[in-house]
């Protein structure tokens, strides 16, 4: 599964880049979605890597988003409690395995696939500059840091 976080806003964005931003479901600066690891994706975020961060998820930091960002419908935070009730997993860690492996989806579970996050602690690098470059735009390898600051 990847992790795709918007680190730039939509001050003068390509009308088909806004578009691509809107079919990922990423509308808003410091919002993160999990997709699958398939070519329609790996397209989309080709097109939008100039606006945001993105990298392979692990189940601990997938499980720490579920835990600490992850919402239901009406805007209700997700317990352990629901979980239990309404989901076949009895912990988060269960359940983000289960997601990275493709067993389960998060529409599927009643769980809405957008986690708002805060800003970065200690903030970004740049937004401007790839990760290579010494920003914070595009691939990274470390990704699960940058998810953890912003927590």
């Amino acid at each position: 599964m990847f992790a795709i976080v918007r680190l730039r806003g939509e001050v003068n964005v390509r009308p088909e880049i806004k578009a691509t931003l809107g079919m990922l479901r990423i509308h808003s600066v410091n919002h993160c979605v999990i997709v699958k690891e398939d070519p329609h994706y790996r397209g989309m975020i080709q097109k939008v890597k100039d606006y945001v961060a993105w990298g392979k998820i692990d189940d601990d930091t997938l499980a720490m988003l579920l835990e600490k960002r992850g919402r239901l419908s009406g805007n209700r935070r997700l317990t352990l409690e629901f979980l239990k009730e309404k989901t076949p997993y009895r912990s988060f860690s269960e359940m983000a395995s289960a997601i990275n492996s493709g067993a389960a989806n998060l529409t599927d579970l009643g769980i809405k696939p957008i986690f708002r996050l805060h800003p970065a602690r200690k903030g970004l690098r740049t937004t401007k500059k790839t990760a290579q470059q010494g920003g914070d735009l595009g691939f990274r390898q470390d990704l699960a840091d940058l998810i953890k600051r912003m927590r």
